[in-house]
Order: C-alpha cells, then sequence, then structure tokens
C-alpha cells in the first residue's frame, strides 16, 4: 500500500440546511377575525349598542324617541420587513444555494410577528369613535379573573377557566355559536396537566390530548400555544403581585388587520460591492380588540 494514499482522503460536507428550533406558524390568526385594507387606517366594524323596549302606560301617548349607542373600531397599520443578505462570493463557496431557507425562515418570523400584532392587542387601548381619536382601554374591572381564583397566587386551573367562560356568559356572548380560545404557555400546559379534572377519564368522555401528547381542547375551551414574550413576560397582577395575564376570547372579539400580507422577493443588490443577492421579507398588519365584552384577562401565577 502507498504511504501517499492519505493524499486522496476525502471530507464529506452536509448539503442539508435546517431551520433552527423555532416556531414557524402563526398560532393565532385564524382564531381571530381578519380584513384587507388600504390607507393610513381602517375602521373593521361599525357598532350599534344595546337597545331595550319601553313600556306604552296610556292611550295615544306622545311618542318617544329610542337613539341606540354606536361606535366605531379603527386598526391602524405597522410595517416590518426583514432583509437577508447571501453574498456572491458566499454562494460559490457552498454546495447548496441557501436562498430558499432563508425564505422559508423570513416567513417563519414574519408569522410570529402576526402573532404578536394580535397578542400585544388583546390588552391594549384600541382606537374607537367617528376618526379613531378615542383610546378605548381594556375593562381591568369586569373582564378579569383574579390570580387567587381556584387557589392563592394559583396558576392555570380548572377555576379560572371557567370563571372566564362565566363573565363571556354574563356578558351575553353566544358561546353557542362562538368557540371560546385561550392563549397559553408551557408554564399554563404543565398546570393543566396537574388538573385531575382535565386530565382523569373519569371527568372525560374522550382523552384530551391528541396524537402528538398536547392539549388542543377541554370542555369547549380551545387552546393555542405559544411563548412569545407579550405572552411569558409578567406584570402586576390584580393582588399587586407579579404574574401572567393569560387571554381568553372569542373570534369576533379580535381583528387582524391586512394592508400586506407577507411577501417575499430575491432581488441582486447591485448597489452593494459583490452584488449579494437579497431575501426580503415584508408586511404590513396589526391587531385590535373589537368589544371589550368578548375578551377576559386571566392572572397566572
Amino acid at each position: 500500500m502507498s504511504v501517499n494514499i492519505p493524499t486522496w482522503y476525502v471530507k464529506q460536507y452536509n448539503t442539508n440546511l435546517v431551520q433552527l428550533v423555532q416556531q414557524k406558524k402563526s398560532r393565532l390568526r385564524s382564531f381571530v377575525t381578519s380584513g384587507n385594507y388600504t390607507g393610513e387606517a381602517a375602521s373593521p366594524v361599525d357598532q350599534v349598542g344595546i337597545v331595550e323596549m319601553q313600556e306604552v302606560n296610556g292611550r295615544f301617548e306622545p311618542m318617544p324617541r329610542v337613539d341606540a349607542p354606536t361606535d366605531r373600531r379603527w386598526v391602524v397599520p405597522l410595517d416590518n420587513d426583514l432583509p437577508q443578505l447571501i453574498d456572491k462570493f458566499d454562494k460559490l463557496r457552498l454546495l447548496t444555494d441557501p436562498s430558499s431557507i432563508y425564505v422559508t425562515n423570513g416567513v417563519s418570523a414574519a408569522n410570529r410577528k402576526m402573532d404578536d400584532r394580535i397578542g400585544v392587542a388583546f390588552f391594549a387601548s384600541a382606537s374607537t369613535g367617528v376618526t379613531g381619536g378615542t383610546a378605548t382601554a381594556f375593562d381591568a374591572t369586569n373582564q378579569v379573573v383574579g390570580v387567587n381564583t381556584g387557589g392563592t397566587a394559583s396558576n392555570l386551573n380548572v377555576a379560572k377557566l371557567e370563571a372566564g367562560r362565566a363573565k363571556l356568559m354574563t356578558n351575553e356572548v353566544e358561546l353557542e355559536e362562538e368557540p371560546i380560545y385561550v392563549c397559553i404557555s408551557s408554564t399554563e400546559d404543565t398546570a393543566l396537566r396537574g388538573e385531575i379534572q382535565v386530565i382523569s377519564l373519569d371527568f372525560n368522555e374522550k382523552p384530551v390530548f391528541n396524537d402528538k401528547g398536547l392539549i388542543m381542547s377541554w370542555r369547549g375551551f380551545n387552546f393555542a400555544h405559544s411563548q412569545r414574550s407579550w405572552l411569558t413576560t409578567t406584570a402586576t397582577d390584580d393582588q399587586s403581585g407579579s404574574s401572567k395575564a393569560i387571554p381568553m376570547w372569542v373570534k369576533s372579539g379580535m381583528h387582524l388587520g391586512i394592508w400586506n400580507d407577507i411577501s417575499t422577493n430575491i432581488s441582486q443588490r447591485n448597489d452593494l460591492r459583490s452584488e449579494p443577492f437579497q431575501v426580503y421579507t415584508v408586511m404590513t398588519a396589526n391587531g385590535t380588540r373589537l368589544e371589550e365584552k368578548k375578551v377576559v384577562k386571566i392572572w397566572c401565577r
């Protein structure tokens, strides 16, 4: 055997490009209403409030007038983009073209940003009025489930879920027509797995876990799972402690306004040295709360 054989030794390089672990799809977009708009602002809905029948106390009485309260909700567009550059010199040194996975990466980032727009809007002030000049705050008096519900300084539990449902029912939300959604992080998911009423077949006709082992629904509650900062960051709860605010809502209570849906483009940047390729992802969208009575805040510690 020749001692020079090692000269022919080869190195094998991986031709597979994979995304690192991340949230790739929007987990909230299908659980809210949406619309497509143009212009500097848009009104998703004009609203008419409650009126009550009047008693007639005598014959040929003067007829009074009943004016229904009206309002208008607004959503204002917010722009986001993601430019990713691939140097032409780099492409010469690679076995595979990374452009396609850069596109996939950009779309994943845009989907997460969609969830962020919706998530922040759950408890933020909503723009209302004729021209959107009025800021309507979340109803922190009537639409909150306290952190001590079902246990002192407790995490998500059956009592809190049922208390949230009761608030929606008290507000006459038509739950026979609209599903209830709850967005939870891994912490709340773990807490629910410790609730015997949730996991035991003694209380359920069928297992609550799907074939992936996730809790997706239970007794009319549909769970969206997220680890975004708007859900996992703590704030001051109703007992002046630090807790996470978990949203419960029905679809008609939240809205996603879309001016430009997620779009991508691959082009060559002739204005930069080496004329690199740019994978460009862009979107214009924002979320808003449509009705205070259709969104509940659940404090979980």
